[in-house]
Formats: C-alpha cells, structure tokens, sequence
C-alpha cells in the first residue's frame, strides 16, 4: 500500500482490538501493522478489553459490539465514566458487522468517535484513525453521556433522545 500522509502518525500508535472472533483480531492486527502502528494488543471480551486500557494504555480501541462477557455498549458505557475509569477520553471505533441505522445512532450516542462496517479494508482503518487523530473532537457531557462533541455545531444532540438510548442499554435493548 502506497504511503499515506497520515501513516506517519499511525506509526507511533498503541492499538486495542477488542473483537470475541481470533481471525477477525488477527485479521484487523495484519492490517493496523501494515498501515504502521507501533503495537497492537488484542482483547477476546469485554472484561479483557477493559483490563486492557487499564494496563496497555492504549491510544485508541476498535471495539466489536457483541463480545463475551460485557458486550461492546457496556464497554463504551464503563470507559466513558470520568471520576470512575482512568481512560474516559480514549478513542473509540465500533468495528462490527451491525449495520442498521440505529446501532449506528447509538453507539455514536453512548460515545464511540466513529463507526466501520465489517468487514473492512486498510484504507477504511487508516481513514477512521486519521479523522481520529488529525480531527480530535473534545469530550462533553450530553445528559447522562460523556461523548465526543458532536461534528455539527449546527443540530445538537437532543438530551431526551439521548436519555431514551441510555435507558434502551441499560435494559440490555
């Protein structure tokens, strides 16, 4: 794969792949390599994954919804706990096979940075770490969430609608 102005600054990345299937870590391991990060260190589930960030320190973590466990949502909901979890800032990547429109809204509503379809190309890794890292989006609390500042300053997230989403996770919805 031809160089890319962003590989530079993959290069020096600390990577976790939470993902419960081997092939698809090992997988998403080879291709975050081959685009230059630095480490990549693989989580099976979501207690693993959250030991982790504790341990690893990563820069930031691709995240499957459906781990063992505590599933991907649970994950987003510990981690963006400041005063509780010592990485509430960590970027985070969805990378699941979840398509519909509204797993989509609610993971971007629980706090993950951006969301990638499985499965996925080298190309769409390094665009989603690079909007990452070339456009860091500040952390806020919106309701009862603590989410990256949404893109558009114009259209806010309604905190209700917000407030509906948590209560859905909560009931395991």
């Amino acid at each position: 794969m031809p160089a890319h102005p962003s590989d530079k600054q993959i290069q020096g990345l600390n990577i976790l792949v939470a993902d419960k299937n081997h092939f698809m870590r090992r997988l998403t391991r080879t291709m975050l390599m081959n685009l230059g990060a630095k480490s990549v260190v693989e989580a099976a589930d979501g207690l693993a994954a959250l030991e982790a960030i504790r341990t690893c320190d990563p820069d930031v973590m691709f995240l499957e919804w459906d781990l063992p466990v505590l599933d991907g949502m649970e994950v987003i909901r510990i981690v963006r706990s400041p005063g509780v979890f010592p990485r509430p800032n960590l970027p985070i990547i969805m990378l699941t096979a979840r398509s519909h429109r509204s797993c989509v809204m609610r993971a971007l509503r629980a706090g993950v940075h951006e969301f990638l379809l499985k499965p996925t190309s080298p190309k769409a890794l390094r665009d989603r770490l690079t909007s990452v890292l070339l456009k860091p989006r500040p952390m806020m609390k919106l309701g009862e969430f603590y989410v990256p500042q949404p893109r558009r300053l114009g259209a806010p997230a309604d905190p209700a609608e917000v407030a509906d989403v948590a209560a859905e996770a909560a009931a395991g919805g």
